[in-house]
């Protein structure tokens, strides 16, 4: 079964099951909560076959599959999951660049569908782009245009936001790209969304 032959997709963390290719935020400032619910929607990967990357900053990877193992979450083959360290990920040679990221997912989804997963689902801890590296200040650029990247690498996304460390103009910016958002525990439609086209005419992408 492929992704593009599934209807829903379960999170794991709720009941509630949603489209392939959903993009989501979650902006959060209770760790224990945090770990619960990313801890399921890895699990949910897991049973559902599916392909899992999760870039991780709060942990090293190998610190973060121990965590997983000791709650019971194993991966079917080493292949399904992927853990790495989120500015090696984001930040290769120490630079931040949106096509450069958004061909790696675009990537990371071929290649998932082509090694026989149902689907692939990914996560990344995002304070990375606090360091300060080059390019980090088109982060939310980055993150409108992953909802174009879905509608034809229909990747399940939930992009980590610590709340205690953004300040609430670039939170904002990052909520504006995206349509779905994580509160306690349940993901709702986001009232501050703007569509790609409605996201750059109010922000519009410097030359670079």
């Amino acid at each position: 079964m492929t992704e593009s032959a599934r209807a829903t997709v379960s999170l794991g963390f709720t009941a509630e099951l949603f489209p392939p290719g959903t993009h989501m935020c979650y902006i959060y400032n209770d760790e224990r909560e945090r770990l619960e619910i990313m801890s399921e929607f890895v699990r949910s990967g897991i049973e559902s076959g599916e392909k899992i990357a999760y870039f991780v900053e709060e942990m090293s990877p190998q610190a973060l599959r121990d965590y997983l193992a000791g709650l019971g979450i194993v991966p079917t083959e080493e292949a399904q999951l992927e853990i790495a360290p989120s500015v090696d990920v984001y930040c290769p040679e120490g630079r931040f660049s949106p096509d450069r990221m958004l061909g790696r997912l675009r990537s990371a989804y071929e290649d998932g569908i082509r090694e026989g997963f149902n689907g692939v689902r990914l996560t990344g801890e995002m304070h990375w782009a606090l360091r300060g590296l080059p390019g980090s200040e088109r982060l939310a650029e980055y993150e409108s245009r992953i909802n174009l990247l879905v509608v034809d690498c229909p990747l399940t996304v939930i992009c980590q936001y610590d709340a205690n460390h953004f300040d609430g103009a670039t939170l904002f910016k990052i909520l504006n790209a995206h349509p779905m958002m994580i509160v306690r525990g349940q993901v709702v439609h986001n009232p501050y969304y703007l569509s790609p086209e409605e996201y750059f005419a109010r922000y519009p992408v410097p030359n670079v």
